[in-house]
């Protein structure tokens, strides 16, 4: 039987969270996002894909 890879995704902080509440706040940096344009790669998993789903206009993602 064949592992299958993990996916992989990559999300880039394209808009400051600035101005924005503070609980969006905590969950792009709980992303491990800091700065804008700086991008992280994590496994697909449902609880990664939730924390984006909070915040959709701050981030950009990239299935790979």
């Amino acid at each position: 039987m064949a592992k299958k890879k993990a996916k992989s995704l990559t999300v880039t902080l394209v808009r400051s969270p600035i101005g924005y509440p503070e609980r969006q706040k905590r969950t792009v940096r709980a992303l491990g996002l800091r700065r804008l344009m700086q991008s992280v790669d994590h496994t697909d998993t449902p609880v990664l894909r939730g924390m984006i789903a909070k915040v959709p206009h701050l981030v950009k993602v990239d299935e790979s």
